[in-house]
């Protein structure tokens, strides 16, 4: 193979999906159906739709794909939609420090004791 290392290809393609995923968040999810999604509509077709009650974080900061205090549509939608894969992505990305250095200690104690 020539070119390209490896990590600097794939860094690209990260950064190209993380690009992809906050334009798709921020700007696309706008466009979205207003519709109720497959739960509520089954809910309302099924006739129990109305004995739904507020759950613990309906008075959140995100509540309803949107954030708290903005009041432009919009903004507040693309900002919640950000907001959510920025979080997304540090969780994701928390983990997958977690497991490489896990494993990787593991294969250091694994080499350590062949020794």
């Amino acid at each position: 193979m020539t070119g390209v290392p490896q990590r600097r290809t794939t860094r690209r393609v990260l950064l190209v999906l993380g690009a992809v995923s906050f334009l798709i968040a921020g700007v696309v999810s706008f466009y979205a159906s207003s519709n109720p999604d497959g739960l509520e509509h089954v809910a309302a077709t099924t006739g129990f739709g109305d004995t739904a009650r507020p759950h613990a974080t309906s008075d959140g900061p995100l509540a309803g794909y949107s954030v708290k205090g903005v009041h432009n549509d919009r903004l507040s939608g693309g900002l919640a939609g950000v907001i959510g894969v920025t979080a997304t992505l540090v969780i994701a990305g928390g983990v997958t420090l977690l497991v490489r250095r896990r494993s990787g200690a593991d294969a250091s104690a694994a080499d350590a004791e062949r020794s």
